[in-house]
């Protein structure tokens, strides 16, 4: 952008100098003859009185005092044939003016100018004043190095004008860019300059009001998810003080240990709205998570009859997630699980390192698969006649943690869910 207008501004200084340029050289030297031409006048104007009048005593030393004047030659051509000042040919121009016809005429180096003196005593006589190309250009080559100097400066000056004026502008655009990304990446104290030139200081000024739109709506949905887990808190105390009131204390500690998971998931998801609205990165031992979440759901297992394959890597393996979006997402693809087969189907966890950080955490198990034409990580797309947002939950994580998720179906049966996760920065 720069560039195109330091192009376009100086081509159009360049065109404007070269129109007004050129005609003001021919005028300039226009002018060096007409100055030429009206100084050798002025000299045979004077000269001619003294012609006319016939004594040479007088004629003689006015010529010699008009020649050695300056560069322009002066003769003048008596009716008897005699030639007075500077020797020179009877020309055309001069045979024309003792007829009694003033001329002038360009000559080899330069131009001469033939006056006619009529009445004088024995006939007519002539005036030439020879002008050389030095005398007709005098000052010439100067008035033109000053013009193109001059024209130089100019295109110098407006150059340098526009290219501040398009650094003021790329500028603008460069911290509209920044500011854009920042927003995207999640920094929403991110502004722009509004006092930025022309149409980009309105674009500045939207930019900010959108994304104090932005902050105003995230706040206020951190405030609704916080009113929502103030509801769901409220049933879920009475809920754990009938299970306390039951007899039989294993329905005690499994109802206790159900509304636990229910208040660790709304404390999740308080946490999680938060992180986004503050825009903080967070790092979690993936093998303390897994292997926690893999022992809540292994009691589910035994009961169900499944038989469980667990490759568990010893940790610490750090990976950029918070805890509880990796619990989370472990959670909804254990759950796929037991959702989705029937009681007594195995499944199988694996959770390994990766070579260049990270974990990868595979969940496989001997159910039915997929349906054909499926795509389980869509958001809201089920197979199983489910909400559709368990895989979803498991892709978001892995993306905002660097990673990415992979579900396959064999040909045989079963499924296969891949879940990377990238190390923290």
């Amino acid at each position: 952008m720069r560039r195109r207008i330091l192009v376009l501004v100086g081509a159009t200084v360049l065109l404007v100098l070269v129109a007004f340029a050129i005609p003001l050289a021919t005028l300039i030297r226009s002018v060096a003859e007409s100055s030429a031409v009206s100084a050798a006048t002025v000299q045979a104007q004077v000269l001619t009185p003294a012609v006319a009048g016939g004594d040479r005593s007088v004629l003689a030393p006015a010529v010699q005092n008009a020649d050695g004047r300056d560069a322009s030659e002066v003769s003048v051509f008596l009716p008897d044939g005699t030639v007075l000042g500077a020797p020179a040919p009877r020309s055309p121009v001069v045979r024309l003016g003792l007829l009694g016809t003033s001329a002038s005429t360009e000559a080899p180096g330069g131009r001469e100018l033939v006056f006619a003196v009529t009445g004088a005593a024995g006939g007519n006589a002539a005036i030439r004043v020879f002008v050389p190309d030095t005398e007709l250009t005098r000052g010439v080559a100067r008035s033109w190095l000053l013009l193109g100097g001059l024209s130089l400066v100019l295109l110098a000056g407006g150059l340098l004008v526009a290219d501040r004026l398009a650094r003021t502008l790329v500028d603008a655009a460069t911290d509209l860019s920044g500011v854009s990304e920042r927003l995207a990446a999640g920094d929403l104290s991110a502004r722009a300059d509004p006092g930025a030139p022309a149409e980009l200081g309105v674009v500045a000024g939207a930019l900010n009001g959108l994304a104090g739109r932005i902050s105003e709506l995230l706040r206020e949905e951190r405030e609704n998810v916080a009113d929502l887990a103030h509801r769901v808190r409220t049933p879920l105390s009475a809920l754990r003080l009938d299970a306390e009131a039951l007899r039989d204390p294993d329905d005690v500690a499994r109802i206790s240990a159900g509304v636990d998971g229910v208040a660790r998931a709304v404390t999740g998801a308080i946490e999680q709205a938060r992180r986004r609205g503050g825009g903080t990165t967070r790092s979690t031992d993936a093998a303390a998570v897994v292997r926690e979440r893999v022992e809540f759901w292994r009691v589910l297992a035994e009961d169900t009859d499944r038989s469980v394959t667990l490759h568990l890597a010893d940790g610490p393996l750090p990976v950029a997630c918070a805890p509880g979006d990796l619990e989370a997402c472990v959670d909804a693809l254990l759950g796929n699980v037991f959702a989705h087969t029937q009681d007594g189907t195995a499944f199988g966890v694996e959770l390994t390192a990766r070579s260049g950080g990270g974990a990868r955490i595979v969940v496989h198990d001997d159910g039915p698969g997929l349906p054909p034409g499926t795509d389980p990580t869509s958001r809201g797309v089920s197979g199983g006649g489910s909400t559709g947002l368990g895989l979803d939950i498991a892709r978001r994580t892995a993306e905002q943690a660097g990673g990415s998720l992979t579900v396959t179906s064999p040909p045989t049966h079963g499924l296969r869910v891949d879940l990377t996760l990238a190390p923290p920065p």
